[in-house]
């Protein structure tokens, strides 16, 4: 069992009834920074993966004096389309309910929880409770049609979306970033040249789609990095990411 970081404090709050409706407060025990640091976990949206994966990140900001609502939702094979949207919408929105400071609210998302906070940002003003403000998606997997095509992770978009862009093309219209843009917020997408799950050439197609839709978007590629980089507090990618929201998250 990790001891318990005196620097900040872990509770668990529920945004529903299922079991999977919960995320974890990371607060910082000093005077905290404007706003909250939403955390989305990846792992393609399947169960075996779970919020635990973000908690180094997560620590790391609130040690920096950011709150951070580590967010947990359903996944496959019991949720998918439209079941994780959907809670990952209700999971932000709940920032409001549990007391956290809504002005100003960064998604940061790893791979495919780099998905669902750019979905979380780009989904239509009037269903956001909670407007999400920036953006930073760590090997995102930004645009599901492409990544589809590719069959990332043994066809795991296919499985969450039920079907391919012939298949069920509506969902993927409203399901996959690259399809929403302009997202309207600033965004950071950071991934490592060498990523072999999703290919950093989504991350940087992404990004000239979306700084030609006129989005405020910045793009950092480590040629030496890879997939599972993004997870450590002590990597160059990391450190891509704090220093982006030192300067825009101040």
């Amino acid at each position: 069992m990790c001891p318990q970081d005196e620097a900040i404090t872990r509770r668990t709050h529920r945004y529903g009834d299922h079991p999977d409706q919960h995320g974890e407060l990371f607060l910082p025990r000093v005077e905290p920074r404007a706003g909250v640091a939403v955390v989305i976990h990846g792992g393609f949206w399947r169960a075996r993966y779970d919020r635990r994966l973000m908690d180094g990140l997560c620590e790391d900001l609130a040690r920096a004096g950011l709150p951070v609502w580590n967010l947990e939702y359903r996944r496959l094979p019991e949720g998918g389309w439209p079941e994780i949207s959907a809670d990952v919408a209700a999971g932000i929105d709940a920032i409001a309910e549990i007391g956290l400071d809504s002005s100003r609210v960064v998604a940061i998302g790893h791979s495919a929880g780099g998905h669902l906070a750019l979905w979380a940002a780009a989904r239509p003003r009037a269903e956001q409770t909670v407007a999400v403000t920036h953006v930073v998606s760590q090997a995102g997997v930004a645009d599901l049609r492409e990544a589809a095509r590719l069959e990332l992770s043994s066809g795991a978009v296919h499985d969450f979306l039920g079907g391919t862009p012939d298949e069920v093309p509506e969902r993927y219209a409203v399901a996959s970033p690259a399809e929403l843009l302009p997202v309207g917020v600033p965004q950071l997408l950071v991934h490592g040249g060498r990523d072999r799950t999703v290919p950093a050439s989504i991350s940087r197609d992404y990004a000239e789609r979306a700084l030609a839709a006129g989005d405020d978007v910045e793009l950092v590629i480590d040629r030496r990095g890879g997939h599972f980089e993004h997870l450590d507090p002590s990597s160059e990618l990391w450190r891509a990411v704090r220093d982006w929201l030192d300067r825009r998250f101040p």
